[in-house]
């Protein structure tokens, strides 16, 4: 049974006029830390032993003689023996004892169990509790059926391997870095048999997930994911926010399409088959004339989310886009959290959010703002769930 939203929010009751903002050590951290520093918010990241050195050595911050922020951006780390130890019951209430207000990321719903975090994480999120659950493809019930409803464009879906008459793509989990992608792209029955058994065989996907996979049709145009926030401390036609614009690198994938084709060829066939695996993210602005109909987008989505996830996106998220040769975006993929690619505005913001701010503004710090923001109008129960 999900934790009711007033159990959550009454949590706050007991939480300090500055409460503390605490993320997953893992995909946006530094953003999320790099926010609240600058925002004078305390910030905590979570982090697994073996993988804390990032955060708790080369961005931790150190402070002059009378307190002030020397360098680094992260106040503190507690470090676990694997991630989904954070939901232990005495974690959480070390977490509610230090006022610490979650800030989801992709890492959470990845190594936490969405139904722990839906009926068990009683740590008030800065964002969308129950929408984290629409990033599952599996689900019954996705960011596909969402967006459906939304009258948001989307590629068409492929009955199954045997219906595949044009260029594909496969979407399923990595088989051994579950955060990861085993995506694949293919054009006829034949070349899903092939390539499939051969990336069962490279351990790159499980042969269970291939069973639950989606197939779609590939559109073919470069990728825009769209970093909105929508917030519900203002007028509902101000809420929504288009901060920035990023574009993922992907190995082997960029590797691959760095080399001219004869030399591509001279690869073993098993190496021409590319992975998805994003390492990276860099910056982009698209059109101004594409940007209306990216705005109707974001607002259809929270829109939708509000009609069928009482109370709707809140905060970040991420419309993962492309854009084809008329300039029509098509979403294919949805993060209902900051997304992975904010890093790249931390410190000097988003082009868009430094426009609309008149300050630089990235992700982790409009989240920090939003929080300021609730605190100072006595309105932050109404940016948890």
């Amino acid at each position: 049974m999900p934790l009711p939203l007033g159990e959550i929010r009454s949590l706050l009751d007991g939480y300090p006029r500055t409460p503390t903002v605490g993320t997953v050590g893992s995909h946006s951290a530094i953003d999320v830390a790099d926010g609240a520093a600058t925002e004078g918010l305390p910030n905590l990241v979570l982090a697994q032993a073996g993988r804390e050195a990032t955060y708790a050595q080369y961005f931790r911050t150190t402070r002059d003689h009378v307190g002030g922020r020397r360098r680094g951006c992260v106040d503190d780390v507690w470090t676990f023996p694997k991630f989904a130890d954070i939901a232990a019951p005495a974690v959480q209430e070390r977490l509610r004892n230090h006022g610490v207000l979650l800030v989801p990321n992709r890492a959470l719903s990845s190594y936490v169990p969405l139904s722990t975090i839906e009926e068990e994480l009683r740590v008030p999120i800065v964002g969308s509790r129950t929408l984290l659950r629409i990033e599952e493809r599996t689900e019954r019930e996705n960011y596909y059926t969402l967006l459906e409803r939304a009258g948001i464009p989307i590629p068409r879906a492929i009955a199954g391997p045997e219906a595949i008459d044009r260029l594909a793509i496969v979407k399923l989990p990595h088989a051994v870095r579950r955060l990861e992608r085993g995506f694949f792209t293919v054009a006829s029955p034949e070349e899903y048999r092939t390539k499939s058994e051969r990336l069962i065989e490279r351990k790159t996907i499980a042969a269970a997930d291939l069973a639950a996979a989606r197939i779609e049709e590939y559109v073919l145009g470069p990728v825009f994911n769209f970093n909105f926030f929508f917030s519900p401390l203002v007028p509902r036609a101000q809420g929504l926010e288009l901060l920035g614009v990023d574009e993922r690198r992907e190995s082997n994938l960029d590797g691959l399409v760095r080399l001219p084709a004869g030399q591509q060829l001279e690869l073993s066939e098993s190496a021409r088959i590319p992975e998805y695996t994003v390492v990276g993210h860099g910056t982009l602005t698209v059109r101004e004339s594409i940007l209306e109909e990216v705005f109707r987008l974001g607002e259809k989505f929270v829109d939708a989310s509000r009609a069928h996830y009482a109370p709707g996106i809140l905060g970040a998220f991420c419309l993962q886009t492309c854009i084809d040769k008329d300039g029509r975006p098509t979403v294919f993929d949805v993060a209902a959290r900051i997304g992975g690619g904010t890093n790249i505005h931390l410190g000097l913001g988003h082009p868009y959010g430094n426009a609309l701010w008149r300050m630089p503004m990235s992700t982790g710090r409009r989240i920090a703002l939003e929080i300021r923001h609730a605190i100072d109008s006595n309105r932050l129960k109404e940016i948890v769930t």
